[in-house]
């Protein structure tokens, strides 16, 4: 390994990407002896580690076909702004992560005009749920995929793709989730007689957060009317809260919003049962211990398009595992009243409680990797640098 400086270009379109980017280049800091210069688009995550995003990143959070049809010309705009700028900045390697309806286009234009440029795709696009034709695709303009999912690898390979690592998922070995799984199954469930408290997790888009929280408020209603006390916590990001508080204002129930990380794992330790939106959050929930029901609306162009769908689970921990552990509510499905007989079950000692959180325990034993994420997923790119003399 050498001393010579690194400049990454790398680009994570949502805070979960902004995550996984950050974890990555903090352990490919710690492998490589010399500095480390970034470039491109992110969060805080990614800015702790030394990036001056291009723009405000929460730009690109946005969910289904007619929010991207509708912002189409400035997401036409930001790409080319994004390309142009990191062309500009003749970086060793570029990191593009998740968010594929905006960084894989970048990453295209940047290999039509740099087609000796590294490029490493950090989280497997859902070739295995739909569109399987971008597997093959993405041999134009990606060298390296780095694969949360164990199952991946040989998707990608049965499908013609590119070179495609299990680096494992960062949430695995994330020191909080260890923590509060651990003192959850220290202190088992909870007493008789105590109020239950119940996770509302509606999403970090603002989409996403319109459309489930109207959906969780009825559900609190009648949960407290068939059971009495009960303390529902609302952890949401900060550039949510604005919108998660203007939609609960009028409410005779609310819930206590939370902000943070130290206060969102809190309240993950203590809750009993969770209700949420189907995406990474219920990965943690599950890793955490924490029992889930989960729920999403997609728009209508999504509907329409839902038999071109080939994966039978929205749900993580159920692709994991390859079974039905989490229940899931869709669309016209999504009904409150679902999702209070749910968090009833889920809530006290039941054979659904007790069967999904042993179905945890196949998910966190798939999961476990000799290695972090991160510091894989490093070891990926420094070895693709130095396969390709940038070293």
């Amino acid at each position: 390994m050498t001393d010579r400086k690194l400049k990454i270009a790398v680009i994570a379109g949502e805070v979960s990407g902004d995550l996984l980017g950050a974890d990555l280049i903090a352990q490919l800091k710690h492998l490589h002896q010399g500095s480390v210069e970034l470039v491109g688009v992110g969060g805080d995550a990614l800015e702790a580690q030394g990036l001056k995003s291009l723009f405000d990143f929460s730009e690109l959070s946005i969910m289904g076909v007619t929010q991207v049809l509708s912002k189409l010309p400035r997401l036409i705009r930001l790409i080319s702004l994004t390309a142009d700028a990191i062309l500009a900045a003749e970086p060793d390697v570029l990191l593009i992560v998740d968010s594929p309806d905006f960084t894989h286009r970048v990453a295209k234009k940047i290999r039509r005009k740099r087609p000796d440029l590294p490029v490493v795709n950090y989280v497997c696009p859902s070739v295995w749920a739909w569109k399987e034709y971008r597997a093959k695709a993405m041999l134009d303009y990606v060298d390296d995929v780095l694969a949360v999912l164990p199952f991946e690898p040989a998707v990608m390979e049965r499908l013609g793709g590119p070179r495609t690592h299990f680096v494992g998922h960062r949430l695995a070995s994330h020191p909080d989730i260890r923590r509060v799984r651990e003192a959850r199954k220290a202190r088992g469930t909870r007493p008789a007689g105590e109020p239950r408290t119940v996770l509302l997790l509606p999403g970090s888009r603002g989409s996403e957060i319109g459309q489930l929280l109207p959906i969780f408020g009825e559900a609190m209603k009648e949960f407290v009317a068939r059971n009495g006390e009960t303390r529902f916590i609302l952890p949401t990001v900060p550039r949510q809260e604005a919108r998660v508080r203007e939609i609960t204002q009028g409410w005779s129930l609310r819930p206590e919003i939370v902000l943070g990380d130290e206060e969102k794992w809190r309240a993950f330790e203590v809750a009993d049962a969770a209700i949420a939106a189907s995406g990474t959050v219920i990965l943690e929930l599950a890793l955490a211990h924490v029992p889930v029901v989960s729920t999403y609306k997609g728009d209508w162009i999504i509907r329409l398009l839902s038999n071109r769908i080939k994966i039978w689970t929205g749900a993580l921990p159920n692709l994991i595992a390859d079974y039905a552990i989490v229940p899931e509510y869709f669309n016209d499905v999504l009904r409150p009243q679902s999702l209070v007989r749910w968090a009833e079950r889920l809530s006290q000692e039941t054979p659904q409680r007790a069967a999904m959180l042993q179905g945890y325990e196949d998910v966190w034993a798939k999961l476990q990797t000799e290695r972090p994420a991160g510091e894989t997923g490093a070891g990926v790119v420094l070895a693709l640098l130095g396969q390709k003399g940038r070293l």
